[in-house]
């Protein structure tokens, strides 16, 4: 997704911060790679989920993106699924309809996506620490946005990149909140892990979860073995550093449910969902859809604990589908998501990503999944 505003600034941008999270491009169902066979043939790229029938005609494309969860010492396990499955006339991946789980009985919705005037405290926030110029934020300016966004018990950040972890952990401690810190790159993961220990420097106390990379199994960026031995790397250099938090890789849905092995490695399923790819999901049915897709995981993975890590809805940008983006959408679908969640979600994002780059599959809506609108 680094292709777009400047042309320069994007190469700048890319030498400078190569790990940084964003969705990827969209392209053709002929250049994607055939990754899974079932009933129908899934083809996958970076968060591009196309379904095909047997003759190759395209059914539906789905996207799927990144994060979730709450301060607890183990998250709330999502029941295995009980839906009935999707008959031959709907998408393979179509969200079901289950009674909400932990459903809030009265969950207030924000009264703008700028100001969501709403108590966010069992909730996980993901948060990045980059400027528009995609230079690193500092101590003070994370400080600043701190103060826009306490209140929720966790936030998750994605690499190492910025010293991010340590000014990320000092904002953290300073509003009582927990950590989900993230190793971005699986083939660097002996110095990111170090970085983290460093950040910590003995006092795990704030931690909660360390992820070890982010959608790279369906990105193709790494093979699922790689990531499992990465998995198993950082977690004995983490214990022996003192921490005994949970250590997990995040990936969409669709590659957690294809590749079980990554939930099996981890301490929970950790998935990422947006229904705004997904193109035939409105924003007030955000919740069901995402609830569903948890389900799904939790049984491929045999009915382990399962998060979805990064969920959310962008406040503007293009139609996709009966997906819309608008501020009044992005609060409808913010509260639909806390509605079927009380817990064990991420949402994302905290700011307008501004330092990210549009192109044809992000609907230009890249720079607008900020619940809080532009950073302080």
């Amino acid at each position: 997704m680094k292709a777009g505003l400047l042309f320069v600034a994007g190469i700048a941008a890319a030498a400078a911060h190569p790990r940084r999270h964003q969705h990827p491009v969209k392209r053709q169902a002929t250049d994607f790679n055939v990754v899974t066979v079932v009933d129908t043939v899934t083809a996958v790229e970076p968060s591009v989920i196309v379904y095909v029938d047997g003759d190759g005609r395209a059914v539906s494309t789905s996207f799927f993106g990144a994060p979730a969860t709450t301060p607890t010492d183990t998250p709330n396990s999502v029941a295995p699924s009980t839906y009935a499955q999707p008959t031959a006339e709907s998408s393979s991946d179509a969200a079901p309809t289950p009674a909400p789980s932990s459903a809030l009985s009265s969950a207030p919705a924000p009264t703008s996506s700028s100001a969501p005037g709403a108590d966010f405290s069992g909730y996980t926030l993901s948060y990045s620490p980059y400027n528009s110029d995609n230079s690193c934020k500092s101590q003070d300016q994370v400080n600043s946005d701190f103060n826009v966004i306490s209140g929720y018990g966790m936030i998750r950040i994605y690499g190492t990149d910025c010293d991010q972890t340590a000014t990320v952990l000092t904002a953290v401690k300073a509003k009582g909140m927990k950590l989900f810190a993230g190793v971005y790159d699986v083939n660097n993961v002996n110095a990111e892990v170090q970085q983290i220990v460093n950040a910590a420097n003995g006092d795990w106390s704030n931690f909660h979860t360390v992820s070890i990379g982010n959608e790279g199994v369906n990105n193709g960026a790494y093979s699922v073995d790689q990531v499992v031995s990465a998995i198993g790397t950082a977690r004995s250099t983490l214990q022996a550093a003192g921490y005994t938090g949970k250590v997990v890789t995040v990936d969409t849905f669709v590659a957690m449910i294809a590749n079980p092995q990554l939930c099996q490695a981890s301490d929970y399923a950790a998935a990422n969902c947006h229904p705004f790819f997904d193109g035939g999901v409105s924003a007030e049915d955000a919740g069901q859809f995402v609830l569903g897709q948890a389900q799904r995981v939790s049984e491929a993975c045999g009915g382990k604990e399962t998060m979805i890590t990064e969920t959310g809805w962008p406040s503007d940008g293009e139609t996709n589908g009966k997906a819309v983006p608008s501020q009044d959408n992005q609060v409808a679908a913010v509260n639909s998501i806390r509605t079927a969640f009380s817990n064990n979600v991420v949402l994302f994002s905290a700011f307008n990503d501004k330092w990210k780059q549009n192109n044809p599959g992000t609907f230009g809506a890249e720079h607008y999944w900020g619940i809080y609108g532009d950073a302080p």
